[in-house]
């Protein structure tokens, strides 16, 4: 996963009202209620036995391999809350807009004679929620990494570097050597 892709789903993660369960059981548990109580759909979503998620639900077993644990907590998160997910997406997407806080390599193709070299920023900006859509529509037709970054790319340059049109027309953005992106909505 890059880190685009990481930051969506840290803000994600944000917009939870609560936690996701503790206990390899309680998590297992929301797996087969999620699954309509099918045991061998979670086995195969988890890539273990349909026995080893049966003594998980049923108690026998409490703590699993670090594997097993990672996988389970992955699988939980995707499907925790979906409609709390759903409704901050829309809320970004519509009316508020996705902040983005970046470090990253930034250079410019510009005018010559401007002195536009590369150079680590740190940039914190809002973008408006026009972005913010299309990072979800993004994300969620399976688009690559590159995809994801030439949107904040884009937002970038649209709302910082631009200013909204009021300057530096004919300004191209370069996002490159992502040090950390951290995004919230």
């Amino acid at each position: 996963m890059g880190k685009i892709a990481e930051g969506l789903e840290t803000a994600e993660r944000n917009v939870f009202t609560r936690p996701i369960p503790k206990s390899a059981g309680a998590r297992m548990r929301f797996l087969v209620r999620q699954a309509k109580g099918s045991t061998k759909a979670v086995a195969r979503r988890l890539g273990v036995s349909q026995r080893t998620v049966q003594r998980y639900v049923a108690g026998q077993r409490k703590h699993p391999p670090k594997a097993l644990a990672e996988a389970l907590e992955r699988e939980v998160r995707k499907d925790w809350q979906p409609r709390v997910r759903r409704r901050a997406e829309r809320k970004a997407a519509t009316s508020t807009g996705i902040a983005v806080e970046a470090r990253a390599r930034f250079g410019f193709t510009a005018a010559p004679g401007t002195t536009d070299d590369g150079r680590m920023r740190r940039i914190t900006q809002h973008l408006p929620p026009v972005y913010a859509r299309r990072l979800f529509d993004a994300r969620a037709a399976g688009a690559s990494e590159q995809e994801l970054r030439d949107i904040v790319a884009e937002g970038l340059q649209e709302v910082y570097f631009k200013d909204g049109g009021r300057r530096a027309p004919g300004l191209v953005v370069e996002f490159t050597d992502i040090d950390y992106v951290e995004m919230s909505y």
